[in-house]
């Protein structure tokens, strides 16, 4: 039996229209184009020269989105070592540089890492309930830079059920809705 493969495309930047592959599965589920384009039109040149955290990668949509924007450096977290393999991969197909994968589960990744980050993608499983205590350990440890921003993305039903709820210390500058989808830009 073949394995299901998917593939995307970005939307802009330097790597515009290059397509990138991911192995396929119920729990990857790439942002959709239209959500992409529209969080980055709201980041705008913000983005240039910032240091990307890309957690639940799955696909790297948008991490790579945002090194196509002139991001200076991206971690791309995700557990499943195949998935992570293909990361590694589209990093090398792209040329990409300032690009680490690192193969681990998202909240202990928060729990060792050291520094910060400009830009942080959330992005988990939706029937996970990952999204509020990956928000809760990235502010615990000072993982995100004064003045940075979190993209968090959850199952539209979210909205209404209040699944993640956000933590003292963030606030919602900005929300995206298309289809299932239910994208929040934190700062």
């Amino acid at each position: 039996m073949r394995k299901r493969t998917g593939e995307l495309r970005i939307v802009g930047g330097t790597w515009r229209s290059r397509r990138i592959r991911f192995p396929g599965g119920p729990e990857l589920r790439p942002t959709p184009d239209r959500v992409r384009e529209t969080l980055f039109n709201w980041l705008g040149p913000w983005v240039e020269g910032r240091k990307v955290l890309d957690l639940f990668a799955g696909s790297g949509a948008l991490g790579f989105e945002a090194l196509s924007r002139g991001a200076a450096e991206a971690v791309f977290v995700e557990r499943s070592r195949v998935a992570a393999d293909a990361l590694k991969a589209n990093a090398d197909a792209l040329g990409a540089s300032g690009v680490s994968v690192v193969c681990a589960e998202a909240l202990n990744f928060l729990h060792r890492v050291e520094g910060g980050f400009d830009l942080v993608f959330i992005d988990p499983p939706y029937a996970s309930d990952l999204a509020r205590p990956a928000l809760e350990r990235l502010l615990s440890g000072h993982s995100l830079h004064e003045g940075g921003y979190v993209y968090l993305e959850e199952d539209v039903h979210a909205e209404t059920a209040g699944a993640s709820g956000i933590p003292p210390g963030l606030t919602v500058y900005r929300e995206v809705h298309a289809g299932t989808v239910y994208g929040r830009l934190l700062c």
